[in-house]
C-alpha cells in the first residue's frame, strides 16, 4: 500500500521521569527530533525536554527508512501509537491501583485521575508501579514501555501551487526573480516552522536547478561539475526571497492527517521558474531552453531566436 513500515520502540525511566524512544527513521536536516517530540508530548502531555530520540545505531533502534516525505507520515504515527498504547495500559493499572473501574480514569497533561475526585497518580508513578506484578491486573505483563508498528495502507499525496515573476535582460541574458509565491498543502502541520523550511529549502533547491546547477562528462567521462566550486550552490545573495501561504486539508486515511512536504518545491519550483522565463520570452520565436537556464544560453536563444535543449557544452577553452 503505502510502502514500508516503521517501528516505534518507547520506554520510560520513573526513577528518572523521562521517556526515551527508538525509531528507525534517520534525521538529516528535517527536524525528526522536534516533530516526533511533539506528536508524543500531544499523545501524553509530557514537556518535550524530559523526551530523548534515539536513532542511527543499529545494534539498539528498529529497522527503518528515511527518504521521500514518509517519516513523519509513517514514523510519527508508529510514535503516536506507541504513546496511546501506552496510556491505555496506564489507565487500566492506575484504575487497578486506585480501585474504580477503568472507564472511570480520565488522563491529561500527563496524569491519571478517577473522574470527579482529587484520586490522581501520575505517568511515571504508574510507570513505576507497573514494574511489580503485585500492582497489575491479573495476566498484565509488567511495565510500561511499548513497542508500536504502523504500516501504511495508502500513499499520502499532498499538493502545492509556485508562481514566480522574473525580468529578463536582453543584452546579457541575465534573468532575476522579482516575486515567488508558493501555496502547500502537506496536511496537519505538526510544526509549522518546519514546514516552511522544508518549503524554503526545496524552493531554493529548484531555483538553483532552474539557474545555475548541471552535471555534464567531458569526452573522457569525467564529471564536470564532481565539486562545490563547479557545481553552484545559491548563497543568500542570489537566492530570492519567497511568500508562503498554506491550505489545510487533512489526509483522509492518515491516523494523524499529514502528507509529506519534502519533495513539493523540489518538484514543482524548477517548473516555475523555467515556465516564468520562457513566458518573458514570448514573442521571440523561443519556446524552449533546458535547464539550467544560464545567462548565456537565454543570450543564445534571444539571439538566434532558436529552442536551446540539451546540457550546456563542456568548455575547455578556460
Amino acid at each position: 500500500g503505502g510502502g514500508n513500515p516503521e517501528v516505534a520502540d518507547v520506554r520510560i525511566d520513573p526513577e528518572t521521569e523521562t521517556i526515551t524512544f527508538y525509531i528507525g527513521t534517520m534525521s538529516n536536516g528535517q527536524g525528526h527530533d522536534t516533530s516526533y517530540k511533539q506528536i508524543m508530548s500531544d499523545r501524553l502531555g509530557i514537556d518535550t525536554d524530559r523526551m530523548t530520540m534515539v536513532q542511527g545505531d543499529s545494534d539498539i533502534v528498529p529497522p527503518g527508512l528515511t527518504g521521500g516525505s514518509r517519516s513523519v507520515t509513517v514514523g510519527g504515527v508508529a510514535v503516536s501509537k506507541a504513546s496511546e498504547a501506552i496510556k491505555e495500559k496506564g489507565k487500566a493499572i492506575s484504575a487497578h491501583m486506585m480501585e474504580t473501574a477503568e472507564a472511570d480514569i480520565e488522563y491529561s497533561d500527563g496524569t491519571f485521575r478517577v473522574a470527579g475526585t482529587d484520586r490522581s497518580l501520575s505517568l511515571f508513578e504508574v510507570a513505576k508501579a507497573a514494574q511489580d506484578p503485585a500492582n497489575l491486573p491479573d495476566g498484565m505483563e509488567p511495565g510500561l514501555e511499548n513497542n508500536a508498528y504502523y504500516d501504511p495502507p495508502n500513499l499520502t499525496w499532498p499538493f502545492a501551487c509556485y508562481i514566480a515573476t522574473v525580468e529578463v535582460d536582453p543584452e546579457t541574458g541575465v534573468w532575476d526573480v522579482l516575486r515567488v509565491v508558493a501555496v502547500d498543502d502537506c496536511g496537519v502541520r505538526i510544526n509549522p516552522m518546519i514546514v516552511e523550511g522544508q518549503i524554503m529549502g526545496g524552493l531554493t533547491e529548484a531555483y538553483a536547478m532552474a539557474n545555475m546547477q548541471f552535471i555534464t562528462f567531458d569526452e573522457a567521462g569525467n564529471c564536470i561539475g564532481s565539486n562545490y566550486m563547479d557545481y553552484l550552490l545559491p548563497t543568500a545573495w542570489e537566492t530570492p526571497g519567497f511568500e508562503l501561504h498554506e491550505v489545510v486539508t487533512p489526509c483522509p486515511h492518515h491516523p494523524i492527517g499529514a502528507k509529506g512536504i519534502g519533495e513539493c518545491a523540489t518538484v514543482g519550483g524548477p517548473a516555475a521558474f523555467v515556465n516564468a522565463v520562457m513566458d518573458a520570452l514570448k514573442g521571440t520565436g523561443v519556446r524552449n531552453i533546458d535547464m539550467p537556464l544560464l545567462p548565456d544560453r537565454v543570450y543564445e536563444a534571444l539571439q538566434t531566436g532558436q529552442n536551446i535543449s540539451g546540457a550546456p557544452p563542456v568548455r575547455t577553452d578556460g
